[in-house]
């Protein structure tokens, strides 16, 4: 097992073995044991108490944070020409549509979000080997396939993000920079944690929130108490 240093020894050492932290609490503890020379992401993974094998059983969904992200997520609109000048109003980086689809043919995915209409899906279908895997494949679900691309692209500038349940039960999403106030990350996780808890499936018996963790990139983890949510 590698050696901790000295900040990371620091950092354990403020956290209370077996401790279950408020929301509140464990915003604030995350800025204090977060020690990198970048702005480090604050996270969140929470696992459920589904399966995610059964479709009646699966949790995706979208929310918009009410601070944002703090990162400055690339679009991509892939619009016929008569909505371009709206997708480039709303604050799309990269507006188009066949040159783009040449580029992501050619293995170009260097976007975070891709926003297209109804009537060009069936030219992405083809591309599904390329975007699948890296999470960019749009989704009527999650309002990246919409005839408002001006309103989709700007709820996407604005904080707005996607997530779904993995194979093992856990939900990981970005929920802000170790930059903000804590105030603001915590926020931005009840935002989160909120909407979870009004997608929990009918059919998902027990306890739904098992377990809520928050890390910073390089941090030790924080676990929250559930029934503070």
């Amino acid at each position: 097992m590698a050696k901790l240093t000295k900040k990371q020894k620091e950092a354990h050492s403020k956290i209370e073995k077996d401790k279950l932290y408020s929301v509140a609490d464990a915003s604030a503890l995350i800025k204090e044991i977060t020690n990198t020379k970048f702005d480090a992401s604050v996270d969140l993974a929470v696992r459920l108490g589904v399966d995610p094998r059964k479709a009646n059983q699966m949790v995706r969904g979208v929310v918009t944070l009410p601070h944002g992200t703090g990162k400055d997520v690339k679009v991509l609109a892939l619009v016929t020409p008569d909505k371009e000048a709206e997708a480039q109003e709303a604050g799309a980086d990269y507006v188009g549509l066949d040159e783009y689809l040449e580029k992501i043919k050619n293995g170009w995915t260097d976007v975070d979000v891709i926003i297209t209409m109804p009537s060009v899906m069936g030219k992405l279908g083809p591309l599904g080997r390329v975007l699948g895997p890296r999470g960019l494949m749009p989704n009527p679900k999650t309002g990246t396939v919409t005839m408002d691309v001006a309103k989709a692209v700007s709820e996407v500038k604005a904080g707005k993000i996607d997530f779904k349940v993995d194979k093992t039960g856990i939900v990981h999403a970005a929920i802000g920079k170790a930059s903000f106030s804590a105030d603001k990350i915590a926020d931005n996780a009840k935002e989160l944690l909120d909407t979870l808890n009004k997608l929990k499936p009918t059919a998902a018996k027990g306890v739904y929130m098992k377990t809520i963790f928050m890390s910073s990139t390089m941090s030790p983890s924080l676990q929250l108490d559930p029934k503070s949510i």
